[in-house]
């Protein structure tokens, strides 16, 4: 089978690998779509993320769908969350299992992820589609759970005023699933043209360019009615936006900070923070209750059509083309299918 590994340097490459042999629990999956994400494109261009770091050729890719060939689901297209919590520590007991300090990830440290042919994944992790969903919506329910997870720490937005930084992947689903959950007022921001169009068919009320400067601040305070914005997501991890965010949410309101940034620390307008009595929160991937829910909503259907999101699709022989797009960010969402072409 076809795996694509990324060596240390980085460096992308195309192996020849046998088929793996599943393990106890676990069923063995033919891979049918995998997209790549943010946290892809900080391995690939910076060689890890923060302090975690490439020390050894890993496959990566945590967004993907597959059919397994045994088990309960057997010859069915399932969506697979990338990841396998212990279930025994005291956090996972305690409900928080995106949280567990024994947690093996699809593509992170030492667990090989979704960029082959085939995969050996426990059957706990995946969760059947509906007939009529694609294989492109089933690998975009892993995004989607991340933006589920961010509003669930939000809480209640309905009839609220909502800002979303960054619309890149993770910020358009943000924005569907707050437009879902009854928000008055979505006000998006992005650099890029065709983010912010594509920010307008995920729900988004309003658009506006994103600046390194934060020259749109005073544009987005006018944009409203009130003192500011009653829930605030990064979903950019850049330094600027997280200023940005300080400065147009309105005294008492929440700062979600779901984006991963490049750099190991992250600053704020202290000042300006505490004088509003923010209340921030960090986003940790998401929860195997959010991913459910986030397949239901794929399922029923439930959101804009999320196939909109992709803007380029290839074949695992053509995986670079698909990297290198995503590198350099001329669209929105790539997707990977092993077995194509």
């Amino acid at each position: 089978m076809l795996a694509l590994r990324l060596h240390p340097g980085p460096r992308l490459i195309l192996h020849e690998e046998p088929v793996p042999a599943p393990g106890p629990g676990e069923v063995l999956l033919r891979v049918t779509a995998v997209g790549l994400c943010g946290s892809d494109r900080h391995w690939i261009v910076e060689g890890g993320i923060g302090d975690a770091r490439i020390d050894r050729p890993i496959v990566p890719g945590h967004e993907f769908a597959g059919v397994p060939n045994s088990g309960r689901f057997r010859d069915r297209l399932v969506a697979v969350d990338p990841a396998i919590p212990c279930e025994r520590c005291a956090l996972c007991l305690a409900g928080a299992r995106n949280l567990c300090l024994d947690l093996p990830f699809a593509g992170h440290a030492q667990t090989d992820g979704a960029l082959r042919d085939f995969m050996a994944w426990p059957e706990r992790c995946l969760v059947p589609m509906a007939d009529g969903v694609s294989s492109v919506e089933a690998a975009l329910v892993e995004p989607l759970a991340i933006a589920v997870h961010a509003l669930d720490l939000a809480g209640d937005v309905a009839g609220g005023r909502v800002a979303v930084i960054g619309c890149g992947p993770i910020g358009l689903l943000i924005s569907a699933v707050v437009r879902a959950a009854g928000a008055a007022a979505i006000v998006a921001t992005d650099p890029l043209a065709h983010r912010r169009s594509a920010a307008l068919s995920f729900g988004a009320t309003r658009v506006e360019a994103a600046t390194s400067t934060g020259d749109e601040r005073p544009t987005l305070l006018a944009a409203i009615d009130g003192p500011g914005y009653d829930v605030v997501f990064d979903a950019s991890g850049d330094g600027p936006a997280v200023d940005t965010a300080v400065e147009i949410a309105a005294p008492g309101a929440q700062v979600i900070l779901v984006g991963i940034p490049s750099e190991e620390r992250t600053s704020f307008i202290a000042g300006v923070a505490r004088r509003k009595g923010l209340v921030f929160k960090l986003a940790r991937r998401s929860t195997p209750e959010a991913f459910r829910r986030a397949a239901g909503l794929v399922n029923a259907a439930a959101l804009p059509d999320l196939e909109k999101l992709v803007t380029l699709r290839v074949p695992l022989r053509d995986a670079l083309r698909g990297v290198d797009s995503l590198v350099a960010r001329d669209g929105v969402k790539v997707i990977v299918e092993p077995g194509a072409g």
